[in-house]
């Protein structure tokens, strides 16, 4: 039996990235264009798909004018037999959600995902019979952390329930009725798998616990974004493809003396193929959406009196960000909050003089809203000190790089947040946990001990995931449905030519030495 393994394609179809209008080897057509499927090929896929790209915010968007589904589309070009949910798919509710199941051909699987009102018919699990008889038990589940993370409006239809405690009583079920078991998890491993260390105390990845306390042979994870190519954990054998469809797994499944003999690797997608040129060819009917979505992301909105050349990662954390800046005058001036922190994607972003859509959404790819909780001095202060974190300071050669807590095992720049109306110190001399030294308003003045302040942040960044549980227990004042690129592009619009924007002073020191 061999398996083909997708997740986390993002919305990605075609080879293509809009924000940078170049051609890449990644998306689902790509994928679709090397898979040879035949009777003992199962092709499956872990969730997270509509959220990602502008071809699904526009069609998202205008989804009532097409009679297809683009990732529908995608996913039936490469026979997709089974998929799961990922968090980002409830993004949109549940009419989004029905809208891309009803298109699909493959059979939906979750165990710990329930549909109120039955119409997504959501299997528990399958049994499918190979070829030669091979009784093959399949479940699968979505992190937990959805319940953490999404807008209730969103989960108004669903109940999203404990992913360990809704497999374990999956795999009861078909371990005695199966050949073979495998799991479709939509969350990640929860230690270093070279180390074995802890990465965090959340349950939002519970991978290597499934292993150990289940039993599943196989395990096939998403959600980090992290490639591995196979890991044996207890006697399930789990993997996890890269985002964006960049690379897929292949699972070669064989009979042997004690049991089952599985191998796996990572393959590199590849649309220079003339099976790629076929599958375009007979999906010709999609060209007038992506000729829409080219003209939507080239209508110019504004400008800048300046232009914004790409900002390096440990340049922009030491000495602040013109693009995080933007970002967060947008979301003091939406909400009138007293102070707004924002975090900046994995990759140097910049901005054009002149602003098209294209660009906006280039920089700001996430469909968060905003949220506003109240504060006060000594929770923004633990906040800072998770910020401070981010860099690691050779007291001997005086070097500063980002910490490998940033970039191991998964790079995670975003979780380094900028703040707005604030002025604030770090020492990097001090350990980890005191490096916060200064902590003051624009005006000069000390925020005030016990007194409520209130902070707007992304509805992400509002849950406390990336280390900021402190921002997550604080009481939540107000949120917002709007979303941010809507924001941004609209804050451009109204202050074009949007001038250099300066609501943040941040001092990085090294003992009396500023960096």
């Amino acid at each position: 039996m061999k398996i083909i393994f997708t997740s986390d394609t993002h919305g990605n179809l075609y080879p293509y990235s809009y924000a940078l209008d170049k051609q890449e080897q990644i998306g689902l057509f790509g994928v679709a264009s090397m898979i040879e499927k035949d009777d003992d090929t199962l092709v499956m896929d872990g969730g997270d798909s509509l959220q990602g790209t502008p071809l699904m915010s526009y069609y998202l968007e205008h989804k009532d004018e097409y009679d297809f589904h683009p990732m529908a589309e995608g996913f039936g070009a490469m026979g997709l037999d089974y998929y799961t949910l990922g968090n980002h798919d409830f993004n949109f509710g549940y009419d989004a959600i029905a809208d891309y199941v009803n298109a699909m051909k493959a059979t939906l699987i979750s165990a710990n995902v329930e549909d109120k009102t039955g119409g997504l018919d959501i299997k528990k699990n399958v049994i499918k019979i190979m070829p030669d008889g091979t009784r093959v038990g399949i479940t699968a589940a979505v992190t937990g952390y959805v319940n953490v993370w999404e807008q209730k409006s969103n989960l108004e239809n669903f109940i999203v329930s404990d992913p360990v405690e809704a497999l374990k009583k999956q795999y009861e079920e078909l371990k005695d009725n199966c050949d073979i078991t495998i799991a479709i998890y939509h969350g990640g491993f929860e230690e270093n798998l070279t180390t074995g260390a802890l990465l965090s105390e959340t349950t939002e990845n519970q991978a290597c616990k499934i292993s150990r306390e289940l039993g599943f042979n196989i395990l096939l994870t998403g959600h980090q974004h992290i490639a591995v190519e196979g890991v044996e954990i207890e006697g399930t054998y789990g993997v996890q493809p890269p985002a964006k469809a960049a690379k897929f797994c292949e699972l070669n499944v064989s009979r042997g003396d004690n049991g089952f003999d599985i191998t796996s690797r990572l393959v590199d997608t590849n649309s220079q193929n003339e099976k790629y040129s076929k599958i375009l060819r007979e999906h010709a009917f999609m060209d007038e959406l992506s000729q829409k979505v080219q003209k939507w992301l080239d209508q110019p909105i504004g400008s800048l009196e300046k232009e914004i050349a790409p900002e390096e990662k440990l340049d922009a954390a030491l000495h602040g960000s013109k693009v995080a800046a933007i970002f967060n005058q947008v979301q003091l001036d939406y909400t009138g909050a007293d102070f707004s922190c924002t975090s900046l994607s994995n990759d140097p972003l910049g901005l054009k003089k002149d602003i098209t859509v294209r660009d906006v959404l280039g920089i700001y790819q996430f469909a968060n809203t905003v949220e506003v909780k109240e504060v006060t001095r000594d929770i923004i202060k633990t906040a800072l000190e998770r910020c401070a974190e981010y860099f690691d300071y050779n007291k001997d050669t005086g070097e500063v790089k980002v910490a490998d807590c940033f970039l191991a095992p998964k790079i995670e720049h975003y979780n380094y947040d900028y703040y707005g109306n604030l002025e604030y110190s770090f020492d990097l001399s001090r350990p980890v946990g005191d490096r916060v030294i200064s902590l003051k308003k624009m005006d000069g003045t000390e925020l005030e001990e016990g007194k409520t302040y209130t902070l707007v942040t992304s509805n992400y960044r509002a849950t406390g995931t990336g280390g900021y549980e402190c921002i997550g227990k604080s009481r939540v004042h107000k949120s917002y449905s709007d979303e941010m690129p809507d924001l941004l592009i609209n804050f451009i619009r109204k202050n074009t030519p949007v001038k250099e924007i300066v609501n943040s002073r941040l001092s990085v020191y090294a003992g009396d030495k500023l960096l």
